[in-house]
């Protein structure tokens, strides 16, 4: 029932900036707690940051001061602001409400690369 969808990703170079944007569908953005997350292979997925209800946001120590969660209850997306990336930002980048999420999206690629 629930769909995410991400887009926004691309190649990009080094200290370049990009936005992400999650469409959501099947579920009441408003009351949901969402974060975006990332994973490179090998690894777990790992949260890079999360926006509550009520607006308030946190983020991981990796992008902290760099990467900017916003949400836009009305049009029921999440996106996500990446400045000065890095070529470490490089992983595929998905949407999902948070801490319980739902099934994960196609999720979309982040390179960052000269």
């Amino acid at each position: 029932q629930v769909q995410l969808v991400e887009s926004g990703g691309g190649l990009v170079q080094p200290g370049g900036s990009l936005r992400l944007s999650c469409a959501a569908s099947g579920m009441i953005l408003s009351i949901s707690a969402m974060g975006w997350y990332r994973q490179v292979p090998g690894k777990q997925r790992e949260l890079v940051a999360r926006i509550r209800s009520g607006g308030s946001t946190n983020y991981a120590d990796s992008v902290k001061g760099r990467f900017t969660i916003s949400r836009d209850n009305a049009k029921k997306t999440v996106s996500l602001q990446m400045e000065s990336l890095k070529p470490e930002d490089t992983a595929v980048y998905y949407c999902n409400r948070y801490p319980h999420f739902e099934s994960w999206g196609q999720g979309t690629q982040v390179t960052v690369s000269s």
